[in-house]
């Protein structure tokens, strides 16, 4: 196995993955410094009176408004909607701020939506590398762009965008959760920690053998459904591998009597789940109680459980990133598979370009 996944990684790993995993940390703490007013002195343009926030985005570069998300839920001062189309939702009015994300700046449907947004008066913070979502910025006086360094695949480019995203929200008082130098140590240590190429016969090395030859299926609380939506975007991207996600207490109340609960009649498809639940801290007791309930009740002996660590939720959510970017990395290797390359994504994108001709 150790020198397994090294000389995998050696042979798939072309376009780096496992280096740009490894700055994430980095990619937080620079991110969160390019978001001031003396950096930035559109900031002090904008209005703090807003509505609610509406994320546009696709993809690795919507992830983070799935964040923003919760994060406010917890303790933000209005509400935060992650929006994935090319239009905008009926019920939007120009007194819901925009954030729109697209690392590469030429997603068709953020750049679609966008432009509606801005015939109809809105208020637009890009965060891009460049392409013509960045252009859109000096066409238009109400389009504001927090520019992120570009040259890695979007999804391993999380840590730039989403620094951002929380910076930006902080600095206009929408949120006051702050990443701290503390939890940022503490995330560096995680990130060392979980290395599969330090540690190739560690705890994510051998977990994810152990997802090898199974369906994966995520549960976990509401407010961590962000990193769960994540870990199951970088299966099926990184890994090449689908996952089935579900929410506790939600799934207890469905999704439950489909896994067998305690009855003698289970379907044998469940017991051949590899089931993965992630928790935090945090967690209301009713939902710990909860899953307590349905590790001992599930048909499945394949069932582990990953803990992220941190004093807040924001910390946790983002240890939570770290080990399950790790862990579809090692799956994407053991599988003989590069986890940068997505052909069927960019096979798509050509046939639509070859349709707009």
């Amino acid at each position: 196995m150790e020198e397994g996944i090294i000389r995998l990684a050696t042979a798939l790993d072309k376009q780096d993955m496992i280096k740009f995993t490894r700055a994430f940390v980095n990619d937080i703490r620079v991110g969160r410094e390019s978001v001031n007013r003396e950096l930035l002195p559109w900031l002090d343009q904008i209005d703090t009176g807003w509505t609610g926030v509406l994320c546009l985005g696709m993809g690795g570069s919507a992830a983070g408004g799935d964040f923003l998300s919760v994060l406010c839920d917890e303790s933000g001062a209005v509400p935060v909607r992650c929006h994935r189309d090319y239009d905008l939702p009926n019920w939007w009015t120009p007194d819901w701020l925009i954030i729109a994300t697209s690392y590469s700046g030429n997603t068709e449907e953020t750049l679609e939506a966008c432009q509606f947004a801005i015939e109809h008066g809105a208020t637009i913070v890009v965060i891009s590398s460049g392409g013509e979502l960045s252009g859109m910025c000096e066409l238009s006086d109400s389009v504001h762009l927090i520019s992120c360094p570009s040259g890695q695949p979007p999804r391993s480019a999380f840590g730039h965008i989403f620094s951002r995203q929380l910076a930006f929200l902080v600095e206009i008082g929408i949120l006051q959760t702050e990443i701290t130098e503390q939890a940022l140590e503490r995330l560096q240590v995680a990130v060392e920690d979980n290395d599969i190429i330090t540690y190739p016969e560690g705890d994510v090395a051998s977990l994810a053998l152990n997802l090898m030859q199974n369906p994966i299926a995520i549960l976990g609380p509401n407010e961590l459904m962000p990193a769960i939506n994540r870990f199951k975007n970088q299966l099926n991207e990184n890994s090449a591998r689908f996952a089935r996600i579900g929410a506790i207490p939600e799934m207890n109340h469905n999704e439950a009597v489909a896994w067998g609960g305690v009855g003698d009649d289970q379907d044998p498809e469940a017991a051949e789940q590899a089931l993965l639940f992630l928790s935090w801290e945090g967690m209301h007791p009713r939902v710990r109680q909860r899953m307590d309930w349905f590790v001992s009740n599930c048909p499945t002996e394949l069932a582990w459980k990953i803990h992220g660590d941190g004093e807040t939720l924001l910390e946790s959510l983002l240890h939570l990133c770290i080990m399950t970017d790790w862990l579809s990395i090692a799956l994407a290797l053991l599988h003989g598979k590069d986890p940068s390359a997505i052909e069927p994504i960019i096979s798509l994108k050509e046939y639509l370009a070859q349709m707009n001709q």
